[in-house]
């Protein structure tokens, strides 16, 4: 896979909803129902990250709800892409990017997301060839203001921000001309996930997949 190619499917990816679910969950039992919730309210993408021991089986399990387009995020080394390629993912999700990375991603056939917080790091990506990238962390880079500066310079690259963003400042982001969606954790709060309110999590995610942008 190129990196166009890879953009182009990240791009279609991002385009389901206006919000990817980034997921941490510890319990396997937990990933068919979570991830039935999320796509009922409206989020069919869904990031599961490799930090927890149960992320491969978790990933796995998802990849068999209809409706769900799993990836896996954190990913750090290229086993981690063999692992996440075997576990069933279909795109890949990281908080920065090394060409040995890029390169295993690529050699994978597996979309990539790579990350990018400045200036430098989105050119680097972009001289690869990837136009699609994830603004990392976004909060903490500066924010909407910040990926919003960096439009007019680099105005071919759209971004998937993530870090810190919830319901109340997504908007913020979405409203950018280079924000294709936003990722977040708040769909799936850890106290609704521990009890299984897989009700309160569909409204929430109901909430935002109505998201404008």
């Amino acid at each position: 896979m190129t990196p166009y190619e890879a953009s182009q499917s990240t791009e279609s990816i991002c385009r389901l909803a206006p919000v990817i679910p980034v997921l941490v969950v510890h319990d396997p039992a937990q990933a068919r129902p979570l991830a039935e919730a999320l796509v009922r309210g409206g989020l069919p993408a869904l990031e599961v990250t490799l930090r927890t021991p149960a992320a491969l089986e978790v990933i796995a399990e998802m990849a068999q709800v209809a409706g769900g387009t799993v990836g896996a995020g954190t990913l750090l080394t290229p086993a981690d892409v063999a692992l996440a390629v075997e576990a069933g993912a279909r795109f890949g999700v990281s908080p920065g990017s090394t060409p040995v990375l890029l390169d295993a991603a690529e050699e994978a056939g597996l979309p990539m997301l790579a990350g990018a917080a400045t200036a430098t790091e989105a050119m680097a990506l972009l001289d690869r060839g990837y136009t699609v990238q994830k603004f990392f962390p976004a909060e903490a880079a500066g924010g909407a203001r910040a990926l919003a500066a960096l439009a007019a310079p680099l105005p071919q690259i759209r971004f998937c921000p993530t870090g810190g963003i919830g319901l109340s400042n997504a908007p913020d982001y979405l409203a950018l001309s280079n924000t294709l969606c936003v990722g977040g954790s708040w769909v799936a709060p850890k106290t609704a996930l521990e009890a299984g309110d897989w009700n309160a999590i569909e409204t929430l995610a109901a909430e935002a997949a109505r998201l404008p942008r």
